[in-house]
């Protein structure tokens, strides 16, 4: 049942009153009317509340009409008010509604009556509606800004001509503009021209399709930067025509930069591990050639010692000698390279080291190309085999050398850089610290990115075959790797190479070592040594040699044999010689065996490839003798005085 309508009347005269109530109740309204005369019955009505309409007389003794109006308006601030009266000026009226009256209507004109109730109420209904609306509206404004500036990502509208209708304050931070200066604007404002166009075209097709996502990398006007996961989409009107476009970008800058890291650290480490399964392989062919090469190498000293350099078999032999150490030059390298070979590292100063071989470098490079020597100054202490420099020297400048095509440069520079924290989470091999550089570039012609990422994989070269073995960087990177430095290559086509060595700080004082000479073979004064190798040739030729030389000598081909024959043998022995890697115990185990049954026996250890059992990392521990595989007639008698007389 619908609720009737409740109209407050203030009327002085009762036949006015029944008048206006006899025409409400036989119109359509569903209304009941109370009348009221004075002042204190109005201020009853008032506070009894829930009037729909108030109508009123302008002429009730004892009431202003002026002030009453401002009272109902103050306790029925909505309601209409409309004044019924025999008269009233035009001025009196005009400053009424002013005051918010509604409407008047002259006692005269009954029928108006109903019409104005109907309309001032059909007004009010609207005014609702709107008010309701607008609240609406600004509380979803208000949403939609809470939403715009809550969140860190860009938010965009444009109309059909590119123009931005509306930009969050995240967007505008990314471009680098204030909101307000961004409205109105299209791209060309915001980004350098081929980007404009680029955004306009892809706007120009969004219109056109479905809504799609898409990576995004943008620099703004003001160089930065950014990578943006964006989604675009086409706004349409009631009409379903698209009038415009919208966008969401999230920057996902950080992410892809920690993605592109993570690839690179990804590849840095697949590359160390694709180069320490090489290196197991390149260690292990070297120990199996090593050991064929010394008895080559070996038994052909022996044949030429008895030729006659005027035979023709002695030019023969002398081939067969150079390509044995040619091969074991290889042999070495690849040694170098798996970090399996050996070394004696002592404190030196790399400046010192590097003058030294000034000499030979500049005999390697040959006269058409220019040397130029940059020595760092107070240079810090490095602890490397001095031999080592010299290998990566000279695999460095021959490798400058024949990638310049007729005259050019070769620089050798040294220097000092300590590298922090931050330098190392972008270089995988890096580690903080003080090192000693050692650099060598070149004006030659270059490589490519191709080409760099496999520059230290063994046996891979760009030059013709037979003209290099692919091992000199390789060899190089071996090298720094047991001496836990690290290299970095910088190069570009027809714009030179430059490769940079960095050997650690060493905090011990520079060593002076003097001079070995190999070239004179001392014989023996009387001592007896005993030999230990399984392979049965390399034991006969060691003990030929050694014979020849003048020394009593013991074989074994095993270490157990050895250990029983030390027990039973009534004289003295010297020297012990054994191979590193021997099938039923290695040589440093076989020496603790015999140095507790002889203590005074001297050990000299001989391999080709190196292993734990001699030293960390192929590092010889103090006082510790090495011969490293394959080994000259000279070298061998060289090595065993040396031992006995230490």
């Amino acid at each position: 049942m619908m609720k009737k309508l409740q109209i407050l009347m203030i009327e002085d005269v009762e036949a006015d009153f029944l008048l206006i109530d006899r025409h409400i109740r036989r119109s359509e309204l569903q209304a009941e009317v109370r009348w009221v005369k004075d002042g204190d019955e109005l201020r009853a009505a008032l506070d009894e509340g829930g009037w729909d309409v108030v109508l009123s007389d302008y002429n009730v003794p004892g009431l202003d009409f002026m002030n009453t109006l401002e009272v109902i308006k103050k306790r029925l601030p909505e309601q209409p008010i409309i004044m019924v009266s025999g008269s009233v000026g035009e001025e009196i009226a005009v400053e009424l509604l002013k005051n918010g009256l509604c409407d008047f209507v002259l006692k005269d004109r009954p029928h108006r009556l109903i019409p104005a109730i109907k309309r001032s109420l059909n007004e009010l209904a609207e005014k609702k509606r709107r008010e309701a609306a607008e609240q609406k509206l600004a509380y979803n404004e208000q949403l939609m800004r809470a939403v715009l500036e809550g969140t860190s990502d860009g938010i965009f509208v444009k109309d059909r001509q590119g123009r931005y209708l509306l930009i969050n304050e995240a967007a505008a931070q990314f471009v680098g503009y204030e909101v307000e200066a961004v409205i109105g604007r299209d791209d060309t404002f915001l980004f350098p021209p081929e980007i404009a166009e680029k955004i306009m075209a892809r706007d120009r097709m969004i219109m056109e399709k479905e809504t799609q996502t898409r990576e995004e990398w943008i620099t703004t006007h003001n160089d930065k930067q950014f990578v943006f996961l964006v989604t675009n989409g086409p706004i349409f009107d009631r009409q379903g025509r698209v009038n415009g476009t919208f966008g969401v970008a999230l920057d996902i800058t950080e992410r892809k930069r920690a993605e592109e890291e993570q690839k690179k650290l990804q590849a840095q480490l697949n590359q160390a591990q694709r180069m320490e399964s090489v290196g197991r392989l390149a260690g292990g062919v070297a120990h199996d050639f090593n050991n064929m090469l010394s008895v080559i190498i070996g038994y052909t000293e022996v044949a030429l010692d008895k030729v006659a350099p005027t035979e023709s078999l002695y030019n023969d032999l002398q081939e067969i000698l150079n390509a044995g150490k040619r091969s074991a030059d290889i042999t070495r390298q690849l040694l170098a390279f798996a970090r399996k070979q050996i070394i004696a590292p002592r404190v030196l100063d790399l400046n010192e080291t590097v003058e030294g071989m000034l000499k030979i470098l500049r005999r390697l490079i040959g006269e058409d190309i220019d040397m130029v020597w940059l020595p760092g100054k107070g240079l810090w202490p490095v602890n490397i085999d001095p031999s080592q420099i010299d290998q990566m020297l000279a695999n460095l400048c021959v490798n400058s050398r024949d990638a310049i095509a007729g005259v050019g440069k070769i620089t050798i520079e040294t220097g000092m850089v300590t590298f922090d924290e931050a330098y190392c989470a972008d270089h995988a091999d890096a580690s903080p610290g003080d090192f000693v550089l050692l650099s060598i570039s070149d004006d030659g012609c270059g490589m490519s990115k191709e080409t760099l990422d496999k520059i230290f994989e063994p046996f891979f070269t760009t030059k013709k075959l037979g003209e290099g073995t692919g091992l000199g960087l390789a060899t190089v990177y071996g090298i720094v790797k047991q001496n836990n430095g690290f290299i970095n290559v910088y190069s570009e086509p027809n714009q030179g190479t430059t490769v940079r060595i960095y050997l650690a700080r060493h905090s011990e004082h520079i060593s002076k070592t003097e001079q070995d000479d190999t070239d004179k073979i001392q014989s023996a004064q009387g001592e007896t040594v005993l030999v230990v190798e399984d392979e049965e040739a390399i034991l006969r030729l060691i003990a030929k040699i050694l014979t020849k030389l003048g020394y009593s000598v013991l074989t074994s081909s095993s270490a157990q044999k050895a250990i029983n024959l030390v027990k039973d043998h009534p004289g003295d022995i010297d020297l012990l010689i054994t191979d590193v890697i021997m099938p039923e115990m290695n040589g440093r185990d076989l020496a603790k065996r015999l140095l507790a049954l002889r203590p005074d026996i001297k050990c000299l250890f001989m391999s080709g490839y190196t292993a734990s059992v001699i030293g960390k990392q192929g590092v010889l521990d103090e006082g510790m003798h090495f011969m490293q595989k394959p080994f000259s007639s000279k070298v061998l008698a060289a090595k065993v005085r040396e031992v006995l007389m230490t």
